[in-house]
């Protein structure tokens, strides 16, 4: 083990929920250690360039730091310029890009954890924990249809910028928020859009300044809708659909399918963390403790496959309850 790798609270993911976790830990005098694959608030930093919150700023706040902005709304970049600032106040030690590869009980029946991890540069991290939060959210891991083509080098599963894809046939596969505002995105920049949906109708999820745009494209023909309509197979070039008059090709130059997102629930059973056979990790609502003593689930990992139950605006008070758990359980064992 290397010096000074020892800590109270190792937090896997650096997202606002883990690093609320680091600022709680803090403020608690524990010392916190945050372990990131990627940059800081990594998920953040990918998601679409022009990307507005559905969100206010004060509902985005962590550690008690305000978060002022020019709109009612903060866009992507004034939300990682917040995290930068926050994360930079509180000191907070992160390690980034660095991937945690195993977390190991030191004794089964008590708390305690040894945790790996590969830097960057190809170097072994290893830590000592009296407890670890995992908190590495979904955005990692998109829900995959199961088709044939999914893998091809023009299919995409992430959107940033629409530039590249002027003048294109773009089709994107889904109908839910993230799929609307990547098809307008792609639309005003110049792409031939159509939007490829299995059920009838739009989501009813889709932000509300977002909706009536989209549906005008739509009716207007100004972004082609396929809805009832299942890809059976992504070709190059082309895709072949199942739709309700039957099968039936379109071109498509570049595919976004925009399905969702999971956690990575290998990651979990790895750790020991048990999930209920709808794919929910097992832990108390009350602490967020899983299965395993010390090991904690904080943000949105927590709801397994119902991503969207948990959002930064709850998901960042994770933390004041871990670390008074945390806290509670150091009581009861001084006083035992």
């Amino acid at each position: 083990m290397e010096h000074g790798d020892f800590c109270d609270l190792l937090i896997v993911g650096a997202g606002p929920t883990g690093l609320a976790c680091a600022i709680e830990a803090g403020k608690a005098g524990l010392r916190a250690i945050v372990v990131e694959k990627g940059c800081l608030v990594n998920s953040l930093f990918h998601y679409p360039a022009n990307m507005v919150f559905f969100t206010t700023s004060e509902l985005l706040e962590i550690g008690g730091v305000p978060f002022t902005t020019a709109l009612a709304k903060p866009n992507r970049l004034e939300a990682l310029e917040y995290y930068r600032k926050v994360a930079a106040h509180f000191a907070l030690d992160t390690r980034l890009y660095e991937r945690v590869e195993a977390i190991v009980p030191c004794n089964p029946s008590a708390p305690g954890f040894e945790v790996s991890s590969t830097r960057a540069d190809g170097s072994r991290g290893r830590y000592h924990a009296a407890a670890v939060v995992i908190a590495t959210g979904y955005y990692d891991l998109p829900n995959l249809m199961g088709i044939p083509g999914e893998d091809l080098p023009h299919v995409r599963h992430y959107f940033q910028e629409a530039h590249a894809f002027a003048r294109q046939e773009v089709a994107i596969i889904g109908g839910k928020n993230f799929a609307a505002e990547t098809a307008l995105d792609l639309y005003r920049h110049g792409a031939r859009v159509t939007l490829i949906h299995r059920q009838a109708e739009l989501a009813s999820s889709i932000k509300y300044w977002v909706r009536p745009d989209i549906e005008n494209r739509i009716k207007a023909g100004e972004i082609r809708a396929r809805f009832r309509t299942r890809v059976l197979e992504i070709l190059p070039g082309r895709l072949r659909l199942l739709t309700p008059e039957g099968e039936a090709e379109m071109r498509a130059d570049f595919v976004f399918a925009l399905t969702g997102y999971h956690p990575d629930f290998d990651f979990l059973r790895h750790a020991g963390v048990a999930l209920d056979a709808a794919s929910r990790p097992v832990c108390d609502p009350a602490s967020y403790q899983t299965n395993v003593p010390g090991l904690y689930l904080g943000g949105v990992v927590v709801a397994g496959r119902n991503t969207s139950e948990i959002f930064i605006e709850n998901g960042r008070f994770h933390g004041q309850v871990i670390v008074a758990h945390i806290l509670s359980q150091r009581a009861a064992a001084q006083l035992a």
